[in-house]
């Protein structure tokens, strides 16, 4: 009897330590894609800028947000299935072991839902001959069917930040960038060593003139 459950007690603990690496697993499987897709994303906003196409440069944008927002959500869910994993090797599965598996399967669902919709729209502004072919087949569409995706997942800020982001892509493919300050005075043809001499000697006959007694 005492073996059996013995038994039974270290069958659920492996088991459950299996689940959680595996989750791991698979949450930096996601993690390494998603990051290989928001690397994409600027090159990709950069050449549609180049090739005068604000729309999708903007689009391109706002999926890579909304990519790095996905990267958050699996770094905050791979941090607590780390610590979860480490604990439940010394310890028997307890109730937060069990939430943490439930949650970590939540994020995975939505992280792969989420993950095919972004390979699906990937084709739509792609380099791709299957992307090409995509985008002649259905480009307007396809647009709209990634405005909406993204729609209510970025937040307003994020939306800013995108804009701001566009202008600085802006700035840099069409070569404007800031400005050389500009000398307050301009420096005169005649003036180098000779004429700061003759500026330091007016500038001492002006301080001479200063250490003179007033006449009473």
């Amino acid at each position: 009897m005492g073996n059996t459950s013995s038994t039974h007690q270290i069958s659920a603990q492996d088991r459950a330590i299996l689940d959680l690496k595996t989750q791991r697993d698979k949450l930096r499987r996601y993690q390494t894609r998603i990051s290989v897709l928001t690397a994409r994303e600027t090159e990709i906003a950069r050449t549609c800028l180049r090739q005068g196409d604000k729309r999708r440069a903007l689009l391109a944008l706002r999926r890579k947000k909304y990519q790095e927002s996905l990267l958050e959500k699996t770094d905050s869910q791979l941090a607590q299935l780390e610590i979860l994993a480490s604990d439940v090797e010394f310890a028997l599965v307890q109730k937060d072991v069990v939430f943490g598996l439930q949650q970590g399967t939540a994020v995975l669902k939505a992280i792969q839902r989420e993950m095919g919709g972004l390979e699906k729209i990937g084709l739509i502004m792609g380099e791709s001959e299957e992307a090409k072919g995509y985008q002649q087949a259905d480009f307007f569409g396809g647009e709209k069917e990634v405005s909406e995706m993204l729609a209510g997942r970025i937040s307003r800020q994020d939306e800013d930040e995108v804009e701001d982001e566009l202008d600085a892509l802006e700035r840099e493919v069409s070569g404007v960038g800031v400005m050389p300050s500009v000398p307050d005075k301009e420096v005169g043809v005649g003036e180098g060593t000779a004429g700061r001499r003759v500026g330091r000697a007016q500038e001492e006959e002006e301080e001479e003139e200063e250490r003179m007694p007033v006449a009473a």
